[in-house]
């Protein structure tokens, strides 16, 4: 049965008015499948709903990248865990969070801290510190790779004191727990630190080549300038290495 254009105006209308850009946009598309037999009513509904939501969803992750700071879009389903296995991507598991609606903060160390001690100064610490407790998933990367000052790591204390319990933070580092002390001048606080943090957490410590040097030795072969000397008597290659190269 053919949809008249009445009743499309008026499908069109509602949405417009539900403010249901998705389903609006796909609503031609699965009227014309129900009249050419392909699509039932019920999924036809179905999918005019789907429309919506992935819309809906879209809008979502992407306000939710802006607000996080992440530098970059990375996922779960991009990484090749077949070459570092035990490896969880602190930026993947910040999307799948902003993905499932949740808010979501991304900082290194050295953006954070320096952060609350301008805000210190300028007497905002308590708005700065609620901006970042505030947030569902906390992505704290790179400690250790500069050194702080004893005010910054007392102010980051605070933050993680006040997260404590009551939502969930990611930190990524290049130092051991037992060289923390000298990565925030005090080793009685560090302790403290960790002890919070290593109430509930999962300690994902990565062994092997670094994932983002992968590459790096096939480019060193193709760099690296052959060995000089007499030439060597070619020998037949196999079948193997024909294919290859």
């Amino acid at each position: 049965m053919k949809t008249t254009a009445s009743v499309r105006e008026r499908l069109r209308t509602q949405l417009a008015d539900l403010k249901m850009p998705g389903a609006l946009e796909a609503l031609d598309d699965l009227l014309a499948r129900i009249e050419g037999g392909h699509l039932s009513a019920a999924a036809a509904l179905e999918a005019l709903l789907g429309a919506q939501l992935t819309l809906r969803n879209t809008r979502r992750l992407v306000a939710a990248m802006r607000s996080s700071r992440l530098p970059a879009v990375k996922t779960l389903a991009d990484f090749d865990f077949t070459f570092q296995p035990s490896l969880k991507l602190a930026i993947s598991l910040a999307i799948a969070a902003a993905q499932s609606g949740r808010r979501v903060y991304y900082g290194t160390l050295a953006d954070i801290v320096p952060s609350l001690e301008e805000a210190q100064q300028a007497g905002r610490l308590g708005q700065r510190l609620q901006t970042l407790i505030f947030p569902s998933l906390l992505v704290l990367d790179e400690i250790g790779y500069l050194p702080i000052s004893r005010t910054g790591a007392m102010l980051f204390f605070q933050l993680m004191s006040r997260r404590y319990e009551h939502a969930a933070t990611v930190l990524t580092s290049n130092e051991s727990f037992d060289q923390w002390g000298e990565v925030f001048g005090d080793d009685v606080m560090a302790s403290a630190l960790i002890d919070r943090l290593v109430h509930h957490c999962h300690i994902v410590n990565i062994r092997g080549n670094s994932y983002r040097m992968r590459h790096h030795a096939d480019l060193q072969r193709l760099l690296t300038p052959p060995p000089s000397g007499p030439p060597s008597t070619p020998r037949r290659r196999s079948r193997q290495e024909a294919r290859a190269s």
